[in-house]
């Protein structure tokens, strides 16, 4: 099992964000940019359960969301052509530690939070 998980709900709709293309990249040591770590599009519940290995190490890493492709299939103007949170995995965390990134998404506006 992934010890990342997402959830997109859209506001403005009343409903889960399906067809959400995600990817979830690594900081690259020294600081010289990003690594992709895995990829995954949320599901009819707007959920991605699996996305990335089952550990992480420690490290900083980014989850961006394709809110404008999600967006334009749906003829909806918006802001953000794209959402990325980006969020610390501590190396004293123990390996299975689950890290559960929510959006709640709407065309103008998103928020999220460490979820359970």
């Amino acid at each position: 099992m992934s010890n990342v998980t997402t959830h997109v709900l859209d506001a403005s709709a009343g409903r889960p964000a399906a067809g959400i293309a995600v990817v979830l990249e690594g900081a690259v040591a020294g600081g010289s940019g990003w690594a992709e770590v895995a990829t995954g599009t949320t599901d009819d519940d707007g959920r991605i359960a699996d996305l990335g290995p089952e550990a992480l190490p420690g490290g900083t890493y980014r989850l961006t969301f394709a809110t404008g492709a999600y967006f334009d299939a749906r003829g909806v103007d918006t802001f953000y052509p794209e959402v990325t949170v980006a969020f610390r995995v501590a190396v004293a965390d123990q390996p299975n530690q689950h890290y559960h990134v929510p959006v709640l998404l709407s065309p103008f506006a998103y928020s999220t939070y460490r979820g359970s």
